[in-house]
């Protein structure tokens, strides 16, 4: 079987290489870029790579600015590497499609652990890959979802929270767990990331967005 191909990128080359160690420690591919501008060109030259962990401060061409870019034509996952830790960052990566936000400094296992959740979560299979619920479908398989039949375009955490809600239709779900189920175990994030995410996700499910309940002081609950 293949590897899976991670593509990093990131101006410090000792970034680049503690990252990629890593990585290829555990078994992926690591093709690496040291701007922006790079890394949308080999990103759009090969159509083998699996997830992106891009570094926001770069030369030539940020990473806000090459997360816009790749996300015009694709749903790869992309992991955010920053310095910064401010809320408006975090927010702002997410509303740009961003999967996972790490601020530096990190633990290189922790970011191998979340690589792989992400990349287990996007290729798994089920012999039920199909759940509708109130004219809301997703197939898990092919990671499409669409609303009486009509196609919308989700983020991979987006697609993740709303496969998360079906599949626990009626249940009250604290972010706690929420949190441990979409994001992984050892995700340290807070209320601020679920509850980016289903504003987002409400938006872009139109009317069928009040199914999604909000449990004050605790999280949410879908219901049909």
């Amino acid at each position: 079987m293949d590897k899976l191909k991670i593509l990093v990128v990131d101006d410090e080359s000792r970034m680049r290489k503690l990252v990629s160690d890593f990585l290829i420690k555990a078994g992926f591919e690591v093709v690496e870029a040291g701007d922006g501008m790079e890394a949308v060109d080999i990103f759009f030259a090969d159509k083998n790579i699996s997830l992106i962990i891009l570094d926001v401060m770069m030369p030539k061409m940020d990473g806000w600015d090459v997360c816009r870019e790749i996300r015009q034509y694709s749903k790869v996952p992309i992991i955010m590497l920053t310095a910064k830790s401010e809320e408006r960052d975090e927010l702002q990566g997410f509303e740009l499609g961003v999967d996972e936000y790490i601020s530096k400094p990190f633990s290189p296992k922790i970011l191998v652990a979340r690589v792989t959740a992400i990349l287990r979560r996007s290729n798994q299979t089920s012999s039920e890959d199909v759940i509708e619920e109130g004219g809301i479908k997703i197939n898990k398989s092919a990671h499409i979802a669409s609303i009486d039949d009509n196609p919308i375009e989700l983020s991979f955490k987006e697609f993740e929270l709303l496969t998360y809600f079906l599949e626990n239709k009626g249940l009250a779900l604290s972010r706690e767990n929420i949190l441990n189920n979409v994001w992984n175990y050892d995700y340290f994030g807070d209320a601020r990331t679920i509850d980016t995410h289903v504003k987002k996700l409400r938006s872009k499910l139109g009317d069928k967005g009040d199914m999604i309940k909000t449990i004050w002081g605790m999280g949410y609950k879908f219901e049909v």
